[in-house]
């Protein structure tokens, strides 16, 4: 199997934020062990806590007996193995999140002509970029923050302009600098794990952020 039709693992949220596994063996374990082929250096994951398969009909993700479980789409894996789809969330230990991105998904995206750049359909609440919809979905608060972007695209967008939009219910409570930055941080490592070539979202010192779109 090429490389550019196999499904990858993109994590966007704990330790290895950002980091993305080809699924390019019949087998993988997920574990905290170095001996495993996707390592995760979280405590509260197992040395082999779960493993993807590849059978006839696509992939499995099977939980290894783990302490702390295995979760796709918010759902426990139990005794029978879960059959993988393009899009899934899947939660180890409940302390990292990544995305199973299906094998169609990962072949090379015409990023130019006139799909180019990012487009968000509020109808849907979907995300495109160069025309291909980005999966797994961004969280809630990506997907405010991504929207809020392209509404004052080519304008700085303070950082009270995110607080407003993004955390409404607990603005009078405050929100820390650094709650930003890793919001910002994690959105642009999923727009990069798609376009790498582009920076989408540029750091105003002392002013905020801007959108520069293809």
């Amino acid at each position: 199997m090429k490389s550019k039709e196999m499904p990858m693992l993109i994590v966007y949220e704990g330790k290895l934020e950002g980091e993305k596994w080809l699924i390019d063996q019949d087998r993988m374990i997920i574990g905290r062990s170095k001996d495993c082929e996707i390592v995760l250096p979280e405590r509260q994951v197992s040395r082999q806590h779960a493993q993807i398969e590849r059978d006839q009909n696509g992939y499995l993700l099977r939980d290894l007996g783990s302490k702390n479980r295995t979760y796709v789409n918010g759902q426990e894996v139990l005794d029978e193995p879960y059959r993988l789809k393009d899009g899934d969330e899947i939660q180890i230990a409940l302390c990292t999140k990544m995305g199973f991105v299906g094998a169609d998904a990962t072949l090379p995206l015409e990023l130019a002509g006139p799909n180019r750049g990012l487009r968000v359909d509020r109808a849907a609440r979907k995300v495109f970029i160069g025309g291909h919809e980005v999966t797994p979905p961004l969280s809630p608060a990506q997907y405010r923050l991504l929207a809020l972007m392209i509404e004052r695209e080519g304008e700085v967008v303070s950082r009270d302009d995110i607080v407003t939009r993004v955390w409404v219910e607990d603005e009078e409570l405050g929100v820390s600098e650094q709650a930003i930055d890793a919001l910002v941080r994690r959105l642009r490592n999923r727009i990069a794990g798609i376009d790498p070539e582009h920076q989408y979202i540029v750091t105003v010192r002392g002013h905020g952020f801007r959108l520069e779109n293809r």
